[in-house]
């Protein structure tokens, strides 16, 4: 028989990259008094991943729950919260962590209203049947208008097909920095009011708690003393330490496993417990090998729950063992064994990344939703001592139902100045985007809203900002696929490339320097066939930058003592992916990286152009 389990909620917050959920968490966490009153605690305390704290983004979804008394009936309530990500890429994140919540808080930006992420993130949970509550969070912003914010994320709910009890939802007003909420833009002194909104508008779990036991494996984690943690929401039944379970892996196996350590959150922590009943949020530890989307059941009965479905990557790279002169210089792991081993471990919890082996022993194809998903793998496993090269990242095509060749393409979100507007819809142009809005704003900003290929989108950030004199803001969301659409120019320039190893001097750059922008200064190590600057020239420019000069004892001038450079440009990681071309790959070590040709023989390299150069002119 089921019966709802009243003092228990199942909550995740949604929303747009930086509209400020962890802040949110944070706040809720504070007078939920899970800290003490004296304890320093960091801000955005659930981004406890490095890389999330310095992009200041959610990449991984993280749960916590806090304890609060209910007002109308004074019994505890357990809230367990899912910090979930903003950005598309890791769309994969919040699409899992749907199954275990009953219902979502939608964070909209009191001046920014719904971004294409609110609508990406809002479309997953109403996909899912599940109830929002909006809150509308920087009511301090001086540009904050509450009133047209409201307007466009109801008009948002219709568009996206909500139900009518759906687009009927709650509106909070908050200010997540001061930790202030309010019924009306009017803010009480605390967050009451948004605890109060989930307790009467987030639906409590409707669950049988005398079934057999049931629990759909959400999330992975690691625990150093007890092994893989397996995280999900108990469906049905209970489950009780140290019984035994069944596993139910994706290929319909049913594995005998025991439930050795259960815990369930409180605040920051895992709280070791003896039970986990139904519509709770437990972690089961030391069940080796499990797998994201599998299902633990009960041994006497084991039911399968429907598997976590995520959509299908469209950006793809090839990472491959260093094959560069410096190869073992900088990594801990170099080896295709340790390459292998750390790019299928990966897929364990990163469900939305694919990783399939190549002809070529040395070479993984990985598959990501964006090239953001994939920089911070890249990211990521350089910081573990990983040493390796990947490629320039493509969009994978498809084959439609009449043989034609379909490609992803991207809804793109574009404001930008009423001066530079000219030169993006320019730049979209070329990359064969279709315009689908121009809004003018009061604020002397523009609007765009355009569909392009994802194969014009590659590269196209850093050229964006440039264009944009680093004042434009962009943001991508999935579109679909549709027919391909023909040859999109990428990069307008090309690279000068180093003539041999050595040292490079600062003679050496100076010729360099006057064709284009150079990448490093006098004094770095170089080999043949590594990039060390760019130039506007239609063909690559080859360099000697370790050339000395001859010395005499003459001199003109004293001008000619000392040569003067400009600083070089130094690129992120992300930078440096979306300047690769066709024929170059990125070396990557733990402590730096570098642009390379794939051919580094600059002979080689001139016969393989010619003779490509000769067949397409035959063709």
């Amino acid at each position: 028989m089921k019966v709802q389990r009243k003092n228990i909620r199942n909550v995740a917050i949604i929303a747009h990259v930086d509209h400020g959920k962890t802040t949110l968490v944070d706040g809720l966490l504070r007078q939920a008094r899970v800290f003490r009153e004296n304890q320093q605690v960091q801000e955005r305390v659930m981004d406890s991943n490095e890389l999330e704290r310095e992009r200041g983004i959610t990449i991984l979804a993280k749960n916590t729950a806090v304890l609060i008394p209910d007002p109308q009936t004074g019994e505890m309530v357990k809230i367990n919260i899912v910090d979930t990500p903003g950005h598309a890429d890791f769309g994969g994140e919040v699409e899992r962590v749907m199954n275990m919540v009953d219902g979502v808080l939608l964070l909209v930006d009191a001046a920014e209203g719904p971004m294409p992420q609110t609508r990406f993130v809002l479309k997953k949970a109403l996909e899912m049947g599940h109830q929002a509550i909006v809150v509308i969070n920087k009511m301090d912003r001086r540009d904050a208008e509450p009133d047209r914010v409201l307007n466009d994320t109801f008009d948002l709910f219709i568009e996206l097909g909500a139900s009518e009890s759906q687009a009927n939802f709650p509106v909070i007003y908050t200010n997540a920095i001061s930790q202030q909420a309010g019924l009306t833009p009017e803010l009480s002194p605390d967050l009451q009011p948004l605890f109060d909104a989930i307790l009467r508008h987030i639906p409590c779990p409707e669950v049988d708690l005398d079934a057999p036991f049931q629990m759909l494996v959400t999330n992975l984690g690691y625990d150093e003393y007890r092994g893989v943690t397996a995280i999900g929401r108990v469906n049905a039944g209970k489950v009780i330490n140290g019984q035994p379970i069944a596993r139910i892996t994706l290929q319909g196996e049913v594995l005998p496993e025991r439930a050795r350590y259960l815990f369930v959150f409180q605040g920051l922590e895992k709280v070791e417990v003896d039970e986990v009943l139904a519509g709770d949020i437990g972690v089961i530890a030391g069940l080796e090998g499990v797998e994201i989307g599998e299902t633990l059941a009960d041994p006497e009965q084991p039911v399968a729950l429907p598997p976590i479905r995520v959509e299908e990557p469209t950006v793809r790279m090839t990472f491959g063992v260093n094959t560069s002169p410096f190869a073992g210089k900088e990594g801990k792991w170099s080896t295709s064994r340790k390459l292998r081993e750390r790019l299928f471990a990966e897929l364990r919890n990163n469900v939305a990344l694919r990783v399939e082996e190549t002809e070529n022993a040395d070479t993984f194809l990985v598959s990501g939703r964006g090239e953001l998903h994939l920089a911070i793998l890249i990211e990521t496993m350089r910081r573990e001592g990983y040493e390796f090269q990947v490629s320039r990242p493509e969009a994978i095509l498809k084959e439609g139902g009449n043989g034609e060749i379909l490609e992803p393409y991207e809804e793109v979100h574009i404001e930008t100045s009423a001066d530079t507007v000219g030169a993006v819809v320019e730049m979209l142009g070329a990359r064969k985007g279709q315009m689908i809005n121009l809004v003018n704003n009061p604020d002397n900003t523009v609007t765009l809203v355009y569909v392009v290929p994802t194969r014009g989108l590659l590269g196209f950030r850093y050229q964006f900002l440039t264009a944009t004199r680093g004042m434009g803001v962009i943001h991508t969301l999935f579109h679909g696929y549709a027919p391909y659409a023909g040859p999109i120019p990428t990069r307008n320039s090309s690279s000068i490339v180093a003539w041999e190893a050595g040292m490079t001097t600062n003679y050496g750059l100076k010729n360099a320097e006057e064709r284009g922008i150079l990448f490093y200064g006098p004094g770095v190590e170089v080999y043949e066939g590594m990039v060390v600057g760019e130039t506007l020239r239609s063909s690559d420019l080859v360099v000697n930058v370790c050339k000395k000069k001859h010395l005499t004892n003459m001199r003109s001038s004293n001008k000619d003592i000392e040569v003067r450079l400009t600083t070089p440009r130094t690129m992120s990681l992300d930078e440096a992916i979306e300047y690769l071309a066709e024929d170059e790959l990125l070396e990557v070590t733990p402590k730096s990286f570098r642009i390379r040709k794939k051919i580094l023989d600059t002979e080689e390299r001139g016969k393989q152009t010619k003779r490509a150069k000769e067949l397409y002119e035959v063709g």
